[in-house]
């Protein structure tokens, strides 16, 4: 899935589906997307990612684009 992540707030990063009809956004461990992208937590916002669905609908497995 294509996401995109919004913000930061504390140690969490928002992030949306990269999509006109995006719903809410969702919060992640800040830290867990930025090890697996290899950038910076700081410079999340804004990336666009791609991410794989899990159980319950959660991310994981997160890759730039």
């Amino acid at each position: 899935m294509n996401v995109r992540v919004l913000l930061l707030m504390g140690d969490q990063a928002e992030v949306v589906a990269d999509a006109a009809d995006a719903g809410e956004p969702a919060r992640y461990p800040a830290a867990e997307i930025a090890e697996a992208v290899g950038l910076p937590a700081r410079e999340l916002p804004g990336t666009r990612l791609t991410a794989d669905v899990g159980a319950g609908d959660r991310l994981s497995g997160w890759r730039l684009r």
